[in-house]
């Protein structure tokens, strides 16, 4: 296996030669933890809104032989019928790929006036008690279809469901996924959202590789970064760094992205082309950071396909009121 903690970095051999020689990274820098099953970084291809989508996602993985660990999506568990998800269940375990799917009701698409305004008020969490029961009427309804995966962009939405899990109200090998929407941007925070029930934090992808390293002082919790960024979260297109954000955010779940591409949150029908075609993309994406890891020598320490549990994890003490429900 090709040792991805001291990358071969981008043209450093030719630019030896002209005097321009780029820093060594150094070893102290490196994250010094893993997934459980020894892996470094695993795969995920984000917006995947539907069986369709889905079904050309495979076959574009397959085509292009991209390795896929996790699927998720993001109009929510509300904007699919039963049958949708089921299908999609089914799909992804011939595959062996874990499917995500995002909880419903977010104050970005209710009636408060506040996420309309520059600053964003509450932005995508849940707006009140209607909105934390619709998130986890959707958590519910999707873990029974089979999912085991949820995405959230709440905090209380986390809290709930983490405890809920740890009294057995949720199958033990539920996980739970923080949304890039409210991405924590220090250690201190993200070590909160361990905490709270996260198995894997998605970061924003304007975090420096320094910010990487001293997240790794504080947590161990998997880390979800877009390589690339779609345009409403900043459009960064960082592959030619993959190398060296897996040396440093280890364990991390590498999130092909596409920049440059229509919004479709929450979509349907009116969307299909799109839909298919951004899907499609993303995958591609994937190979061309696949590829370039490969050139850097840097293509080892991928964990197995298959897995998906991110290992033992800190968590704040759950209520014995919550215990007791069980």
């Amino acid at each position: 296996m090709t040792d991805t903690r001291i990358p071969r970095l981008p043209g450093h051999s030719q630019l030896n030669l002209l005097g321009l020689a780029v820093p060594q990274p150094r070893l102290e820098d490196a994250s010094p933890h893993c997934f459980p099953d020894g892996g470094q970084w695993r795969t995920e291809i984000p917006s995947v809104e539907g069986p369709e989508a889905l079904a050309a996602v495979l076959a574009e993985s397959h085509r292009l032989d991209v390795p896929i660990h996790r699927i998720s999506q993001g109009s929510g568990i509300w904007m699919l019928t039963d049958a949708e998800i089921t299908e999609m269940v089914d799909a992804c375990a011939t595959r062996y790929i874990e499917l995500c799917l995002f909880t419903g009701p977010r104050a970005t698409w209710d009636i408060g006036a506040g996420t309309r305004t520059p600053a964003g008020g509450t932005g995508p969490r849940a707006l009140g008690h209607s909105g934390l029961a619709g998130c986890v009427e959707d958590a519910v309804r999707a873990i029974e279809l089979g999912v085991r995966c949820i995405l959230v962009a709440d905090e209380g939405v986390l809290w709930v469901l983490h405890q809920l899990r740890a009294a057995g109200n949720l199958p033990a090998d539920t996980t739970f996924k923080l949304s890039a929407l409210i991405g924590p941007v220090n250690p201190a925070a993200v070590a909160v959202y361990e905490r709270l029930g996260a198995d894997s934090i998605n970061v924003p992808s304007d975090l420096t590789a320094a910010h990487f390293t001293e997240i790794r002082r504080t947590s161990r919790v998997p880390l979800d970064l877009y390589v690339e960024t779609p345009d409403d979260l900043g459009g960064y297109v960082r592959m030619y760094e993959a190398a060296e954000l897996i040396r440093r955010a280890a364990p991390i779940y590498l999130k092909f992205g596409l920049s440059k591409a229509p919004g479709i949150y929450p979509s349907g029908a009116h969307l299909r082309e799109t839909v298919v075609a951004t899907a499609r993309e993303r995958v591609r994406r994937g190979r061309l950071v696949l590829d370039l890891l490969r050139r850097l020598d840097s293509d080892g320490g991928m964990s197995p396909l298959g897995a998906r549990l991110p290992g033992e994890l800190e968590r704040f003490p759950v209520p014995e009121s919550a215990v007791a429900l069980s």
